[in-house]
């Protein structure tokens, strides 16, 4: 096998982004498995050379199988007839193993079949023989990409356990970082709780978020109530319940919302739809925490948690006349606003990854995403936020085949809109991994200014607030040329 001169001579001018592209694969690792040492040597030699990544060679099937259980390997290059445990047999094993390694195949002009059924047994791609060094280095270069991503969204699902997720909710967004400490000061209270953000960016989940944090309540029921679903004439039997006889249809007592939900919490959602006339009656049991069931004479007393839920501006409505300024004062007494997803990228791969192996087919693992697909669930602004965002991923999922989301199986108007140039869309022109690791750096620098600002510049306190050693965020501090003295004066 001869070298072209073209594929070993390295460049002498790289652009900076090469740079960050090449980090990624800075602790990858190739194995090329060919009972034909001198072949495999050759093969091995020169995708260490040409791809500047470390390779291994195994001169069978049963060595290639020990040495994956002894080191992570990012891509492994088989031949497919080899005596005792051929190519086929050895990515047979690895799929059983769910060994998180990406294989190609090599054959002879002879056995095309061969490769084709070892593709749909989940093989990348194959590599005819002889080998042609600038295609098998393409090849092997693009996967190493694409593991590099599958690498990643596999570290997100293990961040799912960690300090990223409070009640079901995942994030490591600073300001939803900061919600979540707010949901820790105002859990075990009796605090009325306003939540304010767009559709679909998890109003409900962080109000089940502040039930469950709640160790005087969580036991208790959390009943909600959707204020913009329910009619007028209804709305006030749903909250209060009402007695026999009370009207027509009224067959026999009913308890209301707030009732059930003595002990608990109360959540009412798009509370800026309720009515006028309900708005007064409301205000009165907020204030002094009793009622009267509609038609019934007798005060009921309750000890429940409200929290209040609504993508409108309030305050905007006081002005306009359509919302009562006292209720919203007394609704208002501890608001928490969501930031939309739009401004959390760095949780959309995290969510993404949430979501797939959430709709994950039972009995099989979680969908991984091609490249093509980040791109474009990257890119889109998300008018839906989260919930536009798991639709999705769910779609996706039902649609995808072999295991592998492409943006072909993402919802049409998604890849439409993402088709749109943007100023904050994502250049697709740029290796996957190289974006990503340019968004986490940003967000990771935004972060830290925001911790240092939180603790005034103190380290130890910025990194009891992270959840990163004292050294860590010094190291951070001195890569982001972060000015810690202008936070010590801020007051």
């Amino acid at each position: 096998m001869t070298l072209s001169s073209k594929v070993i001579t390295h460049e002498s001018g790289k652009p900076k982004s090469a740079a960050v592209a090449e980090s990624s694969t800075r602790h990858q690792h190739l194995l090329v498995v060919d009972d034909s040492h001198e072949a495999g040597e050759t093969l091995r030699r020169m995708l260490e050379i040409a791809l500047e990544v470390p390779a291994d060679l195994a001169s069978s099937g049963a060595q290639a199988l020990e040495m994956l259980k002894q080191r992570p390997y990012s891509v492994v290059i088989t031949d497919l007839r080899m005596p005792d445990l051929g190519g086929l047999e050895l990515l047979q094993k690895i799929q059983s193993n769910q060994t998180p390694v990406t294989v190609v195949v090599m054959t002879g002009y002879g056995s095309i079949n061969e490769a084709v059924e070892a593709m749909r047994f989940g093989a990348y791609d194959f590599l005819t023989k002889p080998i042609d060094p600038e295609q098998v280095c393409v090849l092997i270069k693009r996967a190493l990409r694409e593991r590099s991503l599958q690498d990643e969204l596999s570290a997100l699902r293990n961040q799912l356990r960690d300090h990223r997720s409070f009640q079901n909710v995942l994030s490591k967004n600073p300001r939803m970082l900061e919600i979540f400490d707010l949901i820790g000061c105002v859990a075990d209270t009796t605090t009325t709780v306003l939540i304010e953000g767009e559709t679909g960016t998890g109003k409900e989940l962080i109000a089940r978020a502040i039930h469950q944090a709640s160790s005087a309540r969580r036991d208790g029921p959390i009943i909600v109530v959707n204020c913009a679903a329910l009619p007028e004439n209804l709305l006030e039997s749903e909250l209060f319940g009402h007695e026999k006889g009370s009207f027509t249809g009224a067959a026999s007592q009913r308890k209301g919302r707030f009732e059930l939900a003595n002990g608990g919490t109360l959540f009412l959602d798009e509370v800026g739809d309720i009515p006028p006339f309900m708005q007064v009656k409301l205000l009165r049991v907020l204030q002094e925490r009793q009622f009267e069931r509609v038609g019934g004479n007798e005060t009921l007393r309750v000890d429940v948690r409200v929290i209040g839920a609504t993508n409108r501006d309030l305050q905007a409505m006081v002005k306009e006349g359509k919302f009562r300024e006292d209720l919203f004062y007394r609704l208002n007494v501890f608001r928490i606003d969501l930031p939309p997803l739009r401004d959390r990228l760095e949780d959309i791969p995290l969510l993404a990854a949430h979501f797939a192996e959430k709709y994950a087919r039972p009995g099989q693992p979680p969908c991984q995403f091609a490249p093509d697909a980040m791109e474009q669930i990257l890119a889109h602004s998300w008018p839906g936020n989260v919930r536009q965002l798991e639709n999705a991923v769910e779609r996706a999922v039902v649609t995808a085949r072999n295991g592998m989301i492409h943006a072909a199986n993402l919802p049409t108007d998604l890849v439409k809109a993402t088709g749109r140039k943007t100023a904050n869309s994502v250049d697709l022109s740029r290796p996957l991994p190289e974006q990503l690791s340019e968004l986490v750096a940003h967000f990771e620098e935004r972060y830290l200014h925001r911790a240092l600002k939180k603790s005034r510049g103190h380290v130890g306190r910025c990194a009891r607030i992270s959840g990163l050693s004292r050294r860590s965020i010094t190291s951070k501090i001195a890569q982001y040329k972060i000015d810690t003295s202008a936070y010590k004066n801020d007051q």
